[in-house]
């Protein structure tokens, strides 16, 4: 299994739009080689914009520069996207309705070393509650590219979110990406695995393993989560009959927040979540961190067999 990093998934797909959209224009807050912005840089230097570590002006700039009809992609760790210029975004952008696509990097524990200050485990839950705003989590190489490339096309504010490591790049490299868009990568009738970015892997793992132990769970790539799937999760769940969500984030506010609020509305079923449990993150490996903080494929394994015995009592 080829391993690739999904900031260069981005970096690739706004290459891309560089050489096939003139109104694509790229701010970035002094950190262009690490969301691999370089490229775009190079061959369109007078649509890149080189803004230093100033991420509020940033915002500010790339919603101005909307009403001129550009399409401005900004680039920071998602930490700095999010926690640093939230005012900025919802002030300047998600109030507005602008069509700014902020793409964030380094997402999540997997940053690692860096730590805590660094691995921001709220981004999704803070862009997810603004109002027009579309917040996407991809999982792999080739779907972050294809993102990056869509949300060029879709008209208002776009989170974009990604990491550093290099994980399995699993999907077709010719996948078409339709926000919104649910996909499922296993059938099954026990369980239902709901999964995003990183974990979406280790949700496929995990139903290999439960495979052979007889339980058959059915994966959904949740790579969107606003808006939500809301017909393909609620069609999946009336067949298991319970849940598991899987993500590198926050539980409060994250996907697991999202798919519990929507069963408890249209269908009632046991649910387990895999995630971040009110905590903050910790300098170390990306994937010891994955293990301690318990979001590991034996982490999905246990969360399910908890759910289906849970379902079996009710």
């Amino acid at each position: 299994m080829e391993m690739k990093d999904t900031r260069s998934g981005f970096g690739a797909g706004l290459t891309e739009l560089g050489r096939t959209n003139q109104n694509i224009v790229a701010l970035c807050a002094d950190l262009t080689g690490s969301l691999n912005m370089n490229n775009f840089k190079d061959e369109n230097p007078d649509r890149f914009f080189q803004i230093g570590i100033a991420e509020a002006n940033m915002i500010g700039i790339a919603a101005g520069m909307t009403i001129g009809g550009k399409i401005p992609f900004t680039g920071t760790f998602a930490n700095f996207s999010t926690s640093r210029v939230y005012d900025q975004i919802r002030q300047s952008v998600a109030y507005s309705g602008k069509n700014v696509k902020i793409c964030a990097s380094h997402a999540g524990l997997t940053l690692g070393e860096d730590g805590a200050t660094h691995q921001v485990l709220e981004d999704i839950g803070m862009m997810k509650m603004l109002p027009h705003m579309v917040v996407i989590n991809p999982c792999d190489y080739n779907q972050t590219k294809a993102a990056t490339i869509a949300i060029s096309e879709y008209i208002g504010p776009v989170y974009l979110r990604f990491g550093r490591p290099k994980v399995p790049n699993f999907t077709p490299i010719d996948q078409k990406f339709e926000i919104g868009k649910a996909l499922h990568l296993r059938t099954g009738n026990d369980a239902t695995i709901i999964a995003t970015g990183h974990l979406v892997w280790e949700a496929l793992e995990a139903a290999k393993t439960l495979s052979d132990e007889g339980i058959s769970t059915e994966v959904i790539n949740i790579h969107t989560i606003k808006p939500l799937d809301n017909e393909a999760i609620l069609k999946s769940v009336k067949n298991t009959k319970c849940v598991v969500t899987a993500e590198e984030h926050m539980i409060n506010g994250g996907l697991g927040d999202s798919v519990a609020q929507l069963l408890s509305r249209k269908r009632p079923a046991p649910i387990e979540m895999v995630g971040v449990n009110d905590s903050f993150g910790e300098s170390g490996p990306p994937m010891k961190l994955m293990e301690k903080y318990g979001l590991t494929a034996a982490d999905i394994i246990t969360a399910t067999r908890k759910v289906i015995t849970r379902k079996l009592n009710d």
